[in-house]
């Protein structure tokens, strides 16, 4: 198995490698993808993007907006509303952020919510694995199973 575990570091070490070499083409690609994918949802077609996929198009029809600028839109999905309204694809989760003074120069204690989907669930075990294993090369025995760390963990919050 510790052989395995070693594999698999080195794999995702080399990964990590071939992506910040050329993080400019990640980048458009990752752009590309998203444009793509959500070029028909709601959120946007109100902007009169008309479907168009393109960075230029994007970055003079669509304003930068705050996150209360999408809020009804959220609840409307937090509500249930399954139609594609900021995303194509449906929301399988909420992560909660409570605004404090560093997020938004507030310290009221407004829980927002950041609704995500579940390629982002996979994108998340992907960080954690290639995250080990750059923190295996400075803690030795982790692939032996051996090493301790902590993760925050915060009540559950309901949607409304």
């Amino acid at each position: 198995m510790e052989r395995s575990m070693t594999e698999e570091i080195k794999k995702n070490l080399e990964f990590i490698e071939e992506v910040s070499t050329n993080v400019d083409e990640g980048q458009k690609r990752v752009l590309d993808e998203i444009l793509t994918q959500n070029a028909n949802v709601e959120y946007l077609q109100r902007l009169n993007l008309n479907g168009h996929t393109d960075k230029e198009t994007f970055k003079k029809v669509v304003p930068v907006i705050t996150y209360e600028d999408i809020q009804p839109n959220i609840k409307h999905i937090a509500n249930g509303d399954k139609s594609p309204i900021l995303c194509s694809r449906p929301v399988s989760e909420f992560f909660i952020r409570v605004n404090s003074i560093c997020s938004s120069g507030t310290s009221r204690g407004e829980i927002k919510l950041i609704p995500t989907i579940e390629e982002e669930r996979r994108r998340r075990s992907l960080f954690y694995g290639l995250m080990m294993s750059v923190v295996s090369q400075f803690v030795p025995d982790l692939v032996k199973g051996e090493g301790m760390y902590f993760m925050f963990i915060k009540s559950e919050a309901k949607t409304p």
